[in-house]
């Protein structure tokens, strides 16, 4: 009897294990032929962004629908993987595809804490939901989950699925991968992230928005010093490097398309390039474009165009708020605060903050993204009338007024504006033409007019050293002496036919002087007599045969002299080039190479250099004597502040066209050749005293003050048939200048 008692249960749980079987095995039967094939694993090629580089490896533009950075996993530092293992699954490399013992510990965990905390998903559970599944909370699609990690894990070894979870994982702001959210977050290659950054990354997997540093810092935070904790749990850090991961935790930025070099001008050139030569498909086949930037000269440009535009911008004093935002009377909610800016960006260093409360002695606002903040005593200086009861509506701070701040070198809080005047700055390799700079204006998000290739302004006196070298070539030599006394002209082609009087920026005439001085100090007046002399119809087909302008935007008229035709900087780029080299002409250019998704070139720039290869336009005397000339210029001319920059190779030409509308410096070093622009996108007066030296050049100085770092002096060598002569300076003085022994037509 006792028997039989026994045997019925036994007989129960036999069955039930038999029908359990018999479950699982048409389960397997109705769902595994339909699991999906490992293809697209074994051959993973995922949609892989274009992207453009310095020619240093700074990343400066990615495009594409999602952003990765594709990284063999022996590329990947093991302090990475450690930080993925100890945040994900630190029993990778002992369980199968599932992990029963995790498993029972997640459900131990629940147990006790009467909710689900934890869960159980393996690394390769993780990656079959991403590459083939959706993340829908039902029992069939864990169950072919499960058996597509075991399909997985009997196909692929440990290394190709961890490899191919670091670069398929989805970590927020469209960063698939590890990799691509290192450039993300943090601006730089995942190899030079600390280990509280790493494990920061790490973390992201488990909620990507949840743990998202820039949205969510906190709770991301608490993230991190869990996964710091796992680590040092796991012996994967020591004591020592977990406690200065935890109090040097690093700081994630809403980095400008996650990128810290600033090139967006450049990046969008790559672009363009690359869809018209490549078709639409290159945001997606994972091309490389490697363009001629430095870093250093860029970083060097960019801050030296916004130095100056800001500078600009408060000699001209303050404007009054951008706007005003409809604030409820009392207290005012961080979250509403954040609403009134939401339409309003944040332009690098330049905050925009709504007014709480305002007074002339200090003023309260909440700055976009980073909360309340007080500007008071030097910090209002500059908004100062605006902050009087007195002050017209439309340019008064109060309570609702949108403004902008930004933080001093002491870290306090100052009332600055969004300039309207807009700048640029184009800097290339004298000798090949390769472009190591491009600003091509103030903020690219705002305007992506690019000043550099598309504004076809005015270049006025910038414009004179090729008319001079133009006289060069007639007969004319530094030392020339030009009359400079008022001039009238009657010309059918000037002022309507009415008589043209053209007059010197400053109201001097000294009479006859060398035409190295007339340069030096931009006398307009002698450049419209040599011009007159040479004739317009010479000087225009030597001009622009040989230094690269477009006729039609350059008519023939006697007003050339004063640069009243259209270039645009790069133009005034290379045609400088062409006095720095030596008299070769060179091509710009800003695509060194371009390499496929495997890293083959498949286009390589091969420029032609001055000596070697390109065509030689000027005279190399011509070249010197301009250069020497155009020294002067900075040496007891318009451009004497550069002096400041400490050498003595520097050469260039101011520039400032009628009624102050731009303002230009275009000048080099015999290697390096960099052109600033400063005006309105509306031709509008900047002024009646922002000058070419006072508006340009600071720009030109502060970017040739980085770039000439590493570039030591040099001088132009004195050619053949070039003699050095002793003649009188224009001062009553005695001087060495230089003469054409034997003049020949320049070569073609």
């Amino acid at each position: 009897m006792s028997f039989r008692i026994l045997m019925f249960p036994l007989a129960i749980l036999a069955t039930l294990g038999l029908v359990g079987a018999g479950i699982v095995a048409l389960v397997l039967a109705l769902i595994y032929p339909d699991l999906p094939s490992l293809d697209s694993m074994t051959d993973y090629r995922p949609k892989i962004p274009l992207r453009v580089f310095t020619a240093d490896d700074q990343l400066i533009g990615e495009f594409g629908e999602e952003r990765r950075a594709l990284l063999k996993l022996s590329h990947v530092p093991m302090r990475m993987r450690e930080a993925i293992l100890a945040a994900e699954d630190d029993r990778f490399y002992q369980h199968g595809a599932v992990d029963y013992q995790g498993i029972l510990r997640a459900v131990m965990a629940n147990v006790f804490s009467g909710s689900v905390k934890e869960g159980a998903s393996t690394i390769t559970m993780q990656v079959a939901r991403n590459f083939f599944l959706s993340n829908e909370k039902t029992l069939t699609r864990k169950l072919s989950e499960v058996l597509l990690a075991y399909k997985i894990e009997s196909n692929l070894s440990k290394d190709q699925i961890l490899e191919l979870y670091i670069n398929q994982i989805y970590l927020g702001q469209r960063a698939y991968g590890f990799g691509a959210a290192a450039y993300v977050y943090y601006g730089k290659p995942l190899d030079q992230l600390s280990a509280a950054e790493m494990a920061m990354l790490a973390g992201l997997p488990k909620a990507p928005s949840r743990y998202n540093p820039i949205i969510n810092p906190k709770r991301a935070a608490l993230r991190q010093q869990y996964v710091l904790r796992r680590m040092h749990e796991l012996k994967f850090l020591s004591d020592a490097d977990y406690d200065y991961a935890l109090h040097n935790p690093g700081h994630a930025t809403p980095f400008h398309s996650g990128f810290l070099l600033k090139a967006d001008y450049v990046a969008e050139m790559a672009r363009q390039y690359m869809v018209q030569t490549y078709g639409e498909d290159v945001y997606n086949r994972g091309y490389k474009v490697i363009t001629t930037l430095f870093k250093a000269n860029q970083d060097a440009a960019y801050k030296a165009v916004r130095a100056g535009v800001m500078a600009y911008d408060h000699r001209h004093g303050y404007r009054g708020p951008e706007d005003t935002a409809d604030l409820a009377t009392g207290a005012v909610s961080d979250e509403d605060l954040e609403d009134a800016l939401s339409d309003v960006d944040v332009s690098d260093d330049l905050y925009p903050a709504v007014v709480t409360q305002a007074s002339e002695q200090a003023v309260q606002a909440y700055v976009k993204s980073v909360g309340p903040v007080t500007v008071h005593s030097e910090g209002l200086a500059f908004a100062k009338s605006a902050l009087s009861a007195k002050a017209p509506a439309s340019r008064q701070i109060r309570r609702g007024s949108i403004i902008r701040v930004a933080r001093t070198d002491k870290g306090e809080w100052e009332i600055t504006q969004y300039p309207d005047v807009q700048a640029a700055l184009v800097s290339l390799d004298s000798h090949d033409g390769a472009i190591r700079a491009l600003v091509g204006g103030f903020d690219f998000d705002q305007n992506k007019y690019n000043h550099v290739t598309q504004a076809y302004r005015q270049p006025g006196s910038s414009f004179k050293p090729f008319i001079y070298s133009a006289a060069l070539e007639k007969g004319y030599s530094a030392s020339t002496l030009v009359s400079d006394t008022p001039l009238v002209i009657s010309d059918p082609n000037i002022n309507n036919g009415q008589p043209w009087e053209p007059h010197n920026y400053e109201p001097e005439y000294e009479g006859s002087i060398p035409l190295r001085l007339a340069l030096a100090k931009s006398k307009n007046v002698v450049a419209v007599r040599v011009l007159q002399a040479i004739t317009p119809g010479y000087a225009h087909q030597y001009i622009m045969s040989r230094f690269g302008f477009d006729p039609e935007r350059h008519p023939a008229y006697l007003s050339m002299a004063l640069g009243s035709g259209q270039a645009s900087p790069l133009q005034m780029a290379a045609a400088y080039a062409v006095f720095a080299n030596g008299g070769f002409r060179v091509k710009p250019f800003f695509i060194d190479r371009i390499l496929d998704d495997h890293g083959k070139i498949i286009r390589k720039t091969q420029p032609q250099v001055a000596a070697e290869g390109a065509e030689q336009v000027i005279d190399a005397r011509n070249a010197f004597v301009i250069t020497s000339m155009l020294q002067d210029v900075i040496r007891e001319g318009t451009a004497v502040r550069a002096q400041s920059l400490g050498r003595s190779d520097l050469a260039g030409k101011t520039g400032t066209t009628n009624d102050h509308v731009d303002a230009w410096f275009a000048g080099f070093q015999p290697s390096l050749v960099a052109v600033s622009w400063v005006g309105f996108d509306k031709p509008t007066s900047l002024g009646s005293h922002e000058t070419g030296a006072q508006a340009a050049l600071p720009i030109w100085m502060a970017y040739m003050s980085t770039a000439l770092q590493t570039i030591p002096e040099s001088q132009p060598i004195l050619p053949p048939g070039l003699n050095v002569v002793t003649v009188n300076s224009g001062k009553g003085e005695a001087r060495q200048d230089y003469q054409y022994a034997n003049p020949v037509e320049p070569a073609h």
